[in-house]
């Protein structure tokens, strides 16, 4: 599992697919949501903007993400 490290509340997912370079753009992370290609925790994940927190697992395309805080 791949950890991305925050320095905020929460990112949103659409953000999180764009930091990782699991996507190169908004649109095309919106369609990977939209054909429900991520799951969040386990579950097909249809929210772009769903916020994500350290302990939440992130699945897409055979790379599993997780966030941490910043130290």
């Amino acid at each position: 599992m791949e950890t991305i490290t925050i320095t905020t509340e929460y990112i949103k997912l659409q953000d999180l697919l764009k930091l990782a370079s699991l996507v190169s753009t908004g649109g095309e992370a919106k369609l990977a949501v939209v054909n429900e290609e991520v799951t969040v925790n386990g579950e097909v994940c249809t929210q772009r903007g769903r916020k994500i927190r350290p302990g939440d697992a992130v699945s897409f395309r055979g790379r599993e993400l997780t966030v941490r805080y910043e130290d």
